[in-house]
């Protein structure tokens, strides 16, 4: 079973000279290219109100209608898992993810994931694509996820994606001191050796990162961080890129580095933290309906609290 689901957006220009698919995959994320490929062969795709091929090239400033054909959810069965929901009514779901938590299915996940979890919390979401779920954070973030419970919310939220204007505030522990706050904007793509990992590429999709100092610690620097785009690894690949990796980040972070001096108590912490020390604290919205502001923030998970106390303590 399907439903159709309406959405509009206009060509940037920076997208010039583009395939029409290749466009549309800027625009739609939430959307496979191949998947995006079928609905403009099939018509399902009009732009300036005419249905084209996927190889036409795109001007900058065409409109697009895309009527994208929604799933429902039939391969993911509802699970009894524990949601910490910080927010809920008739729109959207607000949910604060563990560190640990896979946000939805994928090879090697096919259960006790968040989406496993939200269809046991509102079964209405099946006839959502991916539960609702939006936008997603890596299994070993801890944070704040936003869930649309509607089709007309789901449109809202992904647009607001699509403009830039959800606001995302991230925590991250990053190695090595930082003299200053700036913005990485470098592309992200696929490795171009390892199909597990991301990398900066000048082929890659436009990423965009800010940062600024938050607190300084020994052999750390703590940063507020703030998505512009919302690449698959973007922060991790991003710090890695300036030589300022997450501390415990298994794929991006190099070797640990421990601070001299031998304090056994740090180390031990430093060590035991096995996970990239990233927390998504702060989300920002328009509200679907209402059209108020609407931004929610949650503390960081113990874990990651424990070891910031550990680097103060050593101050």
């Amino acid at each position: 079973m399907s439903e159709t689901e309406q959405f509009h957006a206009e060509i940037p220009l920076h997208l010039a000279g583009l395939r029409m698919d290749q466009a549309l995959a800027e625009l739609f994320p939430n959307f496979s290219r191949s998947k995006l490929q079928s609905w403009i062969k099939d018509g399902h795709v009009l732009l300036d109100g005419v249905a084209q091929s996927p190889k036409r090239k795109v001007l900058g400033g065409e409109q697009v209608e895309l009527f994208a054909e929604i799933e429902i959810q039939t391969d993911c069965a509802p699970e009894d898992i524990p949601l910490d929901i910080l927010y809920e009514d008739e729109e959207v779901l607000i949910v604060n993810k563990p560190a640990g938590l896979v946000v939805h299915p994928a090879a090697g996940h096919r259960e006790g994931t968040l989406q496993n979890a939200l269809l046991h919390h509102a079964p209405t979401l099946a006839g959502i694509a991916r539960a609702g779920i939006v936008h997603r954070i890596d299994k070993d973030t801890s944070g704040l996820l936003m869930v649309a419970k509607t089709l007309k919310a789901h449109k809202s939220l992904v647009g607001q994606l699509q403009a830039h204007s959800i606001n995302r505030e991230y925590l991250a522990l990053a190695q090595g001191y930082l003299t200053a706050g700036g913005t990485v904007d470098e592309p992200i793509g696929r490795h171009p050796t390892d199909r597990k990992r991301f990398a900066v590429r000048q082929d890659g999709k436009p990423s965009v990162t800010h940062y600024r100092i938050e607190e300084r610690l020994p052999g750390h620097t703590l940063l507020r961080v703030k998505l512009e785009t919302g690449r698959t690894h973007q922060i991790r690949v991003h710090l890695s890129h300036i030589r300022h990796p997450l501390l415990g980040d298994p794929v991006y972070g190099g070797r640990l580095r421990l601070l001299p001096g031998g304090n056994q108590e740090l180390g031990a912490a430093l060590r035991g933290f096995r996970r990239q020390a990233l927390h998504a604290e702060k989300l920002g919205m328009e509200h679907p309906s209402s059209g108020e502001w609407c931004e929610w923030r949650v503390d960081i998970p113990e874990d990651l609290q424990l070891l910031l106390d550990a680097l103060r303590q050593a101050a």
